[in-house]
């Protein structure tokens, strides 16, 4: 699951930015409104958090106009401001969660959970099952059979984004920029580890193994014939 986080506070940024990436999403940050209007257009996010008082580009004007442009992003509201009319404007402007400031994270992440549950439970499954692997994603538990494999939340997210592309190849870079927050390094074998230690919790204990090296390309989960 991938976060934009429009807030042009560094402390409370790199303070939600932190949990969320704790949490096993990954997470993009927009210092100021015009950024995140033009990273809310042309990436896909499953669901933005973003503040009202922004540069450039105030929130609300911001969630006003992804919503003329018919990006139906899952949006929760940030804001100082704890009046019901402020609430009011900022749930008519577009966005689906109204948040007051100062905040606990545990509360911000329960509604981000509870809004993507809502969203999803239209269009998605809340689980993934490829052969006798499944994931559920609202309980963020993983069985392989019926024995359940204890995953770490990087490792989830891992296997989600693989479960999610089952049967197709994805690159490094793509894993880099769905799972982790930061852009490819060619140096860094962190993609690498990381897989291989997933490898060893899904598929060594287990006949039929799953996860795949395409070498020179990437990774793929599927059955092998």
């Amino acid at each position: 699951m991938r976060i934009l986080l429009v807030e042009d506070d560094d402390r409370t940024a790199q303070f939600v930015k932190k949990g969320f990436c704790q949490a096993g999403f990954a997470v993009d940050r927009a210092a100021d409104g015009l950024e995140g209007f033009f990273m809310a257009q042309n990436a896909p996010y499953d669901v933005a958090v973003v503040d009202i008082m922004l540069p450039k580009l105030d929130g609300l004007t911001l969630i006003e106009r992804l919503r003329k442009q018919k990006i139906n992003l899952p949006i929760i509201v940030l804001s100082a401001k704890k009046s019901v009319d402020e609430r009011i404007v900022g749930l008519q402007a577009g966005g689906d969660d109204y948040l007051v400031k100062p905040f606990a994270f545990s509360e911000l992440l329960a509604r981000v959970q509870t809004l993507l549950r809502r969203t999803q439970s239209h269009d998605e499954p809340t689980r993934l099952k490829v052969n006798d692997l499944t994931l559920d994603i609202v309980r963020r538990k993983v069985f392989r059979g019926e024995v359940e494999i204890d995953l770490q939340q990087r490792e989830f997210a891992l296997l989600e984004y693989l479960m999610r592309n089952a049967g197709r190849v994805v690159s490094k870079t793509m894993i880099m920029e769905h799972v982790w927050d930061y852009n490819f390094d060619p140096e860094s074998n962190v993609v690498e580890s990381r897989v291989c230690r997933l490898r060893e919790k899904v598929d060594r204990a287990f006949p039929g193994k799953l996860i795949h090296t395409v070498h020179g390309v990437g990774y793929v989960l599927e059955k092998k014939t």
